[in-house]
């Protein structure tokens, strides 16, 4: 993965560099986050930093486990057809079946995958 310079200054390259190639490793998220001495949602913050800058992250093999692919699709369409992509939102619109970190891993992905 190519870090955007802006990255560089925030994150510092070989902390990155480290990051993209564990998730490149399908390490599982709370166990990079341990490893890099952050609660999950400072990484959930750190990774939605990096794909809003424009660097896309392939985090399907964690999603995965978590959600099931009718519940991603739910969440895709939600996002999808939905005015803003806020989570406080898509949380009272899915009434909490769905924890934030959820919403926002999708989120996630689909910036991952059809840009911002």
């Amino acid at each position: 993965h190519d870090a955007l310079p802006i990255l560089k200054v925030l994150y510092g390259y070989a902390r990155v560099s480290s990051r993209d190639q564990n998730i490149d490793r399908q390490i599982d998220l709370e166990d990079i986050a341990s490893a890099e001495g952050l609660t999950f949602e400072e990484l959930i913050k750190e990774m939605e930093a990096i794909v809003f800058s424009g660097t896309k992250l392939n985090i399907d093999y964690y999603i995965n486990q978590i959600l099931d692919e009718e519940q991603q699709q739910e969440i895709m369409d939600y996002f999808m057809e939905a005015k803003s992509d806020n989570i406080g939102d898509a949380y009272d619109e899915f009434e909490g079946d769905y924890s934030e970190e959820d919403l926002r891993l999708m989120r996630l992905k689909l910036h991952s995958k059809h840009g911002n």
